[in-house]
């Protein structure tokens, strides 16, 4: 529980202070494996699989292109063990756009030896997300 609740305590310290391009990714390195992975859905406009700490801190850079404001109202631990579950309560305001979106996500975190290892988010709905950045459905209707 201390490396999710530390995590997310550095996460918002590093956006406070100005997250990608201003504040330093050393903020939240000591969370992160060295190896870590970040999976990202294909619909979202920051889709991918992101590794280590340089592909975590290009997702934060791309994730701050795509949202002006993505602010996490709520959290509930669900279950912490090697394998946490968070839901998350997010209202976000799209640079594109200027729509903003409450949304749930729902996290699998993946802790071994103190550390994030892998994270796995599951946002509720993905058309709302590409929606509010004014971005078409995907082919397939995904």
């Amino acid at each position: 529980m201390s490396v999710l609740t530390g995590m997310y305590a550095a996460e918002a310290r590093y956006l406070a202070a100005g997250g990608p391009g201003q504040a330093s990714f050393d903020i939240l390195a000591p969370y992160f494996g060295p190896d870590m992975v970040l999976h990202q859905a294909e619909g979202l406009p920051y889709a991918g699989t992101w590794h280590g700490h340089d592909g975590l801190a290009r997702f934060f850079l791309a994730m701050s292109e795509t949202w002006e404001r993505f602010d996490m109202v709520e959290q509930e631990f669900l279950t912490v063990s090697e394998v946490a579950v968070v839901e998350t309560l997010v209202r976000a305001r799209a640079r594109a756009t200027g729509r903003e979106l409450a949304l749930s996500i729902l996290q699998t975190i993946a802790i071994r030896d103190g550390r994030i290892r892998e994270v796995r988010p599951f946002y509720w709905d993905t058309a709302a997300v590409r929606a509010a950045c004014g971005l078409g459905p995907m082919a397939g209707g995904g």
